[in-house]
């Protein structure tokens, strides 16, 4: 069956990186499409990220400039490098694969991961 299962998640200052990983097994990310999305507490969940099977890539309004969405085929593994962090990223990060998606949108699957929890400090 189908696991995503992430990791990376810790605690930073502001200003401070993070990599974020999710590792699938029971699916090729290289034939499909990971999405990365974010809750914080008494928020909605957001997405923050994805890359499709043809590397293409989409980030939220908030991520540009400070995040970056990558896979790695030979680990079956996508990443998402976090930079410049703020307070306001703190959240449960999850990825999710094989949704839907259009060029500014993706729709996830019932295919989710734990979520690994990200914490920055002000």
């Amino acid at each position: 069956q189908v696991q995503l299962v992430e990791s990376g998640g810790g605690l930073v200052p502001a200003g401070g990186s993070l990599r974020l990983s999710c590792v699938g097994s029971g699916i090729l990310f290289s034939a499909t499409v990971v999405g990365w999305y974010r809750q914080a507490p008494g928020k909605a969940r957001e997405l923050v990220a994805f890359i499709t099977r043809y590397e293409t890539t989409y980030y939220a309004d908030f991520g540009k400039g400070r995040f970056t969405i990558s896979r790695d085929d030979d680990k079956n593994t996508v990443y998402l490098q976090l930079d410049s962090l703020r307070p306001e990223d703190a959240a449960v990060y999850s990825c999710n694969a094989d949704g839907l998606y259009t060029d500014t949108n993706y729709y996830p699957s019932g295919f989710w991961g734990q979520g690994t929890q990200v914490t920055v400090s002000s």
